[in-house]
């Protein structure tokens, strides 16, 4: 296939590009004119980069979007701000104009990274069929961008296959998540962590298998619908944490209930894969 991607050289993006590649299809990144990308940077064989802010509509109304088997979209901003207001009233008209230009023209498949906030403060197993209730404008925006979508197949054919990503962690993950700040302090040389109680259960996968999946579903040309992204196994925080340190072959101790769990989201939830393993035949490990 080849794939026209957004979000490239983000966290989840430059692990899927590998697996693409490695799996032999062929990828065009649409990267922001302002992206910091030394001229050194070298691209492997099978990556084309096309210079496009996608909330410019004069920016992308060059690519030819019928020439690409499918787009993956995984860009969003202001991911370190989940209440700001700006995913619903900057980012989200944005996104709706650019992803309805490119059905318009004639792409068959469109991935997009949705998210387990959408479920709102609904606990334990989550599965495709409850309803979304979010209550972050982060995952109100995200939302939203799919009932928009959804109506707009109606009037142009295309596939949507809507990704719920739950937690990931791996290499280039945010520095100020969990694991990361865990790293910082353990290469400090602190004797003790602070965080949260640690009861929460959550759904966690590396972000290398993260992208393995991703591709699976891309490569599965008869989905469509909304498709959990998940282990299928609750973990608490701590049992990642004291997990990670164990690892590490780190000493530091846990302070534990130092943060006050987030208000935000349920004590315990976790993804169900049931749909993933009936479409792919896989069954989803961590």
């Amino acid at each position: 296939m080849h794939i026209l991607m957004t979000g490239g050289t983000g966290f989840i993006g430059k692990h899927l590009l590998r697996v693409l590649l490695d799996r032999g299809h062929r990828v065009t990144l649409l990267i922001r004119p302002a992206t910091a990308i030394s001229p050194s940077d070298s691209w492997p064989e099978g990556v084309r980069i096309i210079s496009c802010d996608i909330h410019d509509e004069s920016s992308y109304q060059h690519i030819p979007a019928e020439q690409f088997d499918a787009l993956v979209h995984l860009a969003w901003s202001n991911l370190d701000d989940y209440r700001s207001l700006a995913h619903i009233d900057a980012l989200l008209p944005g996104d709706m104009k650019f992803l309805r230009t490119i059905a318009e023209r004639k792409i068959p498949n469109i991935f997009v990274s949705g998210t387990c906030f959408e479920y709102g403060m609904q606990e334990g197993c989550l599965s495709e069929e409850m309803p979304s209730a979010p209550v972050l404008p982060y995952a109100m925006a995200k939302d939203f961008l799919r009932k928009y979508l959804q109506e707009l197949q109606k009037s142009v054919p295309f596939r949507l296959q809507w990704g719920r990503l739950f937690y990931m962690h791996g290499p280039g993950q945010n520095p100020k998540s969990l694991l990361p700040l865990l790293d910082q302090a353990i290469k400090r040389g602190e004797n003790i962590f602070n965080m949260s109680g640690g009861e929460q259960l959550r759904d966690y996968l590396p972000v290398e298998t993260m992208a393995e999946k991703i591709t699976t579903i891309l490569e599965n040309n008869d989905f469509d619908g909304i498709i959990n992204i998940c282990s299928g196994k609750p973990v608490s925080v701590r049992q990642l944490v004291q997990k990670h340190i164990k690892n590490t072959q780190a000493s530091i101790q846990l302070n534990l209930g130092y943060y006050p769990y987030p208000n935000y989201e349920p004590m315990s939830y976790w993804g169900n894969n049931a749909t993933f393993e009936a479409i792919t035949g896989q069954v989803l490990n961590s």
